[in-house]
């Protein structure tokens, strides 16, 4: 949503791995409403109990897209006039904008088998949006 690359700047190995399981997570833009940047962090929970199932993340987003396009609601009414939604529902945004972000030349976005031996148990990272173990995703939101 940002446009931006995750760990674009440096090599994806070992090292990379073990700050994942030491709680490394992508930043997350300022542009990104906080309901959705709650979402994100929700997601990279360290417990995969604690993250929301699939079901889950289809109703939540399906939800706000309907929100969103009915403009009212309680997720349309916490991003309306937020700068991601501007710049969403911006007509003059090219659909293919690119960046000149250099890549490392080991971050590699291609899939591929990582057999890395001895990594540490994951854990949440210090530094996410705050609050965001607060939220809750129930089908009747």
């Amino acid at each position: 949503m940002s446009e931006e690359t995750p760990y674009s700047n440096i090599p994806h190995d070992h090292t990379l791995a073990v700050g994942i399981c030491k709680g490394l997570r992508p930043n997350i833009s300022e542009d990104i409403p906080k309901p959705l940047a709650d979402l994100i962090v929700k997601c990279w929970d360290a417990k995969a109990e604690n993250r929301p199932t699939a079901k889950e993340l289809s109703h939540k987003l399906r939800k706000w897209r309907n929100e969103i396009r009915n403009m009212n609601g309680n997720f349309y009414s916490q991003i309306k006039g937020h700068k991601y939604i501007k710049r969403f529902n911006n007509e003059n945004i090219s659909k293919n904008i690119s960046k000149n972000i250099e890549t490392h030349p080991q971050a590699i976005y291609t899939s591929r088998l990582l057999s890395f031996k001895n990594l540490p148990e994951p854990v949440n990272s210090n530094d996410l949006v705050s609050e965001c173990f607060d939220c809750v995703i129930d089908e009747t939101a």
